[in-house]
């Protein structure tokens, strides 16, 4: 695809990205327009050939690789903890607030190429670029040492698993309090199924007064609820 072609080395803009990437998560990027795509948010979408390109392929991308290295560390890390044991803690790492609050620890939220102002701009937008980033990592480096970095870099350095255990981030109670609060009907409806028995991945929907406000992915349908109910948390409820 020629929009992941790489950029050239002699720009100060790509010089001050690399120093960037190389200061937050000490490493040298090779491909830096994947990672420049991985900062666009969709304000700022550039059209190639019909097709708008900003970070949310990425997003999805990175999205998968975070989940599936934060589901082998915490496997190995609590060996003798239950699936959903497992599933809440991995739901509380990837978390959007959580990604958030990263974004901003990290300095990642100052690489945003956006149109929006910061007063309002999206409440995701720091945790989508991180995401997008894993995505561009993955791609620029490959898993293994993706995984490394996610590990060593972040999970090390700047997540509190043992505070996190402890931590309640029930956002279905959350949503299911606010919707009584406001007299509407709040609905949990699986809207697809696809993969193997041992991949088995749910699409589970929220639905507010019959509306769709937002859907997860997860390989368990109360890990999809869960993901699902951040999100129309995070769109639905004011901070």
């Amino acid at each position: 695809m020629s929009f992941l072609k790489k950029s050239s080395p002699h720009s100060t803009t790509d010089k001050d990205l690399h120093r960037s990437i190389k200061n937050i998560f000490g490493f040298h990027p090779g491909n830096l327009h994947v990672y420049r795509l991985a900062f666009r948010h969709k304000s700022v979408n550039k059209d190639v050939n019909g097709v708008k390109i900003n970070n949310e392929r990425l997003e999805y991308l990175g999205d998968a690789i975070l989940g599936s290295v934060i589901a082998e560390y915490l496997f190995k890390k609590f060996p003798y903890k239950g699936e959903g044991f497992l599933t809440e803690m991995r739901s509380k790492i990837v978390c959007r607030s959580n990604l958030e609050k990263l974004s901003r620890k990290l300095g990642i939220n100052k690489l945003i190429e956006s149109s929006l102002d910061t007063k309002s701009s999206a409440k995701s937008m720091g945790g989508d670029a991180f995401e997008a980033f894993i995505g561009a990592l993955y791609l620029d480096k490959g898993y293994k040492y993706t995984r490394k970095i996610i590990i060593k870099r972040i999970v090390n350095i700047h997540i509190d698993i043992d505070t996190l255990e402890y931590l309640d981030t029930n956002f279905k109670s959350k949503l299911i309090e606010w919707a009584q609060k406001e007299k509407k009907e709040v609905d949990f409806r699986v809207v697809s199924e696809k993969g193997e028995k041992n991949y088995h991945q749910y699409e589970v929907g929220v639905y507010v007064d019959n509306e769709a406000v937002s859907r997860g992915i997860d390989y368990s349908i109360k890990g999809a609820e869960k993901i699902a109910a951040e999100k129309a948390c995070n769109a639905l409820i004011p901070e």
